[in-house]
């Protein structure tokens, strides 16, 4: 049996069963690295870091699970962030204009859902894989409505787990076509 080459990922009928084995043995730091700093990007989240990793050579579950696990921890390091540093930082003429913008930007995309929805429409609206709906617009919403932390935090990591399935599901039927799904062509 030959050895699998990134390419093969993209190939009708590849079977994954190999990949992960696959992807232990060709997985780099710098590959791990950058696929966690986009996963936990507000600009990429999973959208940008699953493509990525499969087109590094990481097989699409492998991919996907470790995209999804550091796009997980968005919640508590915005928490952390929102009780921290950002009560610092409010001071400062700048960054609270740019903080309430986003703040106001945030609330209108999230405020009509979770009101009606609750903590499953806020599952659902991270679940979603596009911009500005991912666990970062979530967890801001969350925190400007005052929903509860850890029920809130539940709600967007089962989102994250929802679109990393939509994402890897889509990157393992349209291959390296996916990234043009999730991105605008320049």
């Amino acid at each position: 049996m030959r050895k699998a080459s990134p390419a093969d990922r993209f190939s009708p009928g590849f079977s994954f069963a190999p990949d992960l084995c696959y992807t232990a043995r060709t997985m780099n730091v710098t590959t791990v690295l950058m696929t966690a700093l986009l996963s936990i990007l507000p600009i990429s989240e999973l959208r940008g870091a699953i493509p990525y990793a499969v087109i590094r050579g990481v097989g699409v579950i492998p991919a996907t699970l470790l995209s999804m696990l550091f796009n997980a921890l968005v919640p508590v390091i915005v928490y952390v962030f929102l009780s921290t540093l950002h009560k610092l930082l409010y001071r400062w003429k700048p960054y609270k204009s740019f903080f309430d913008r986003t703040v106001e930007r945030a609330q209108k995309k999230v405020h009509e859902k979770i009101e009606k929805y609750g903590y499953w429409g806020l599952m659902i609206f991270v679940a979603i894989p596009l911009p500005m709906t991912g666990a970062w617009t979530g967890t801001l919403g969350a925190w400007i409505l005052g929903m509860d932390k850890k029920k809130a935090t539940l709600a967007i990591v089962a989102g994250v787990a929802i679109a990393g399935i939509i994402v890897g599901v889509l990157v393992a039927v349209l291959g390296a076509g996916a990234k043009t799904v999730f991105f605008k062509s320049m």
